[in-house]
């Protein structure tokens, strides 16, 4: 019993996974310390609050609808989202790129021959839709 969670532990995905989510949290802290210090302070600098809070409160019977928190909200997940893909998407793919052209794979790939018997399915299929 033992010997088989050590061999589930030590599978090369399982370790991989763990990595990725110690490496991910600790991404999550440095991508949250840009927008909370640089970028939203940014938009308060120009639009006069760090954030929308207070934007749009409705009151109805009593019960405050707060349509600012939703846009906090909305405006911290798009800063995040570019912040994401500018610092981490962007360059990685970039790299990728002069990788493989460096290697000299061209993202152009020749299409391979389609399979025979795919092709031979197609030509049965095209002459029964002309029988009928």
């Amino acid at each position: 019993m033992l010997k088989g969670f050590r061999d589930f532990i030590m599978k090369g995905n399982v370790v991989d996974l763990a990595v990725a989510v110690v490496i991910g949290a600790a991404f999550g802290a440095v991508v949250t310390a840009l927008v909370d210090n640089i970028l939203m302070p940014l938009i308060a600098a120009l639009v006069g609050s760090p954030n929308f809070d207070a934007f749009l409160l409705v009151d109805i019977n009593g019960v405050e609808i707060k349509f600012g928190v939703f846009l906090t909200a909305l405006v911290n997940f798009l800063l995040i989202a570019a912040a994401v893909y500018f610092a981490l998407v962007l360059p990685m793919n970039k790299a990728t790129e002069m990788l493989n052209r460096k290697r000299g794979i061209t993202a152009e790939e020749e299409e391979a021959e389609p399979d025979p018997q795919l092709a031979l399915l197609e030509q049965i299929r095209d002459e029964l839709k002309s029988l009928r």
